[in-house]
């Protein structure tokens, strides 16, 4: 991906996305959020944040969706059309409304490792395994190194920012997802803090 493309996904995620999180996350909702941008000049379209405070099904990803599905028609570009964001590799829930909704590509900053490791909520690779993994054949037990979920499929092809903001060599972007991961890490201890009291699930 070429950099200033990099660089526009960066500059979503810092300007759209992450302001939108914190308030979310002064209400008690998760560091989730997402954006949808139109595919071709990546311009934005809706982003959005988690609000499972309002119902547990509004994670960042499919409170988007739902954003978006409320704008008007001629204000909605076809899904076909978008590249859909996200803060962190999606959940079952999010990979199942990103499929459904139609939506080919998507990319994401911080993988479902980073969810469970730098901000405490593991719940993503639990249900991923609990529900989804089953044994091969030959064995007793599911791989527990097998990929969660087929990152390029009939319905979406996923990708790593982080990874491809690595690969590109440019240290100025890296210093910017370091800086954002920054931002992250503050949102995420604001929410650890206040978890618990909203009455909502933990998943």
């Amino acid at each position: 991906m070429p950099h200033e493309r990099l660089a526009r996904l960066l500059d979503v995620i810092e300007h759209d996305i992450a302001p939108r999180t914190r308030v979310g996350v002064e209400h008690g909702n998760k560091v989730f959020g997402a954006a949808i941008l139109r595919a071709d000049d990546l311009s934005l379209v809706v982003a959005e944040t988690n609000n499972e405070v309002e119902n547990p099904l509004w994670h960042g990803e499919i409170h988007a969706i739902k954003r978006f599905y409320e704008l008007p028609g001629g204000a909605r570009p076809a899904p076909a059309d978008c590249l859909f964001l996200t803060t962190h590799e999606p959940c079952s829930l999010c990979l199942s409304g990103i499929a459904w909704s139609g939506f080919p590509l998507f990319t994401y900053l911080f993988s479902h490792a980073d969810s469970a490791d730098s901000f405490a909520i593991p719940y993503d690779i639990a249900i991923l395994r609990g529900v989804y993994a089953v044994a091969d054949p030959d064995r007793a037990a599911p791989d527990p190194h097998r990929d969660l979920y087929n990152r390029q499929n009939a319905y979406f092809t996923s990708s790593d920012l982080a990874a491809e903001v690595r690969g590109s060599g440019d240290p100025d972007l890296w210093a910017r997802v370091e800086r954002i991961g920054e931002e992250y890490a503050r949102l995420s201890a604001t929410y650890q803090r206040g978890k618990g009291g909203h009455g909502i699930p933990h998943a």
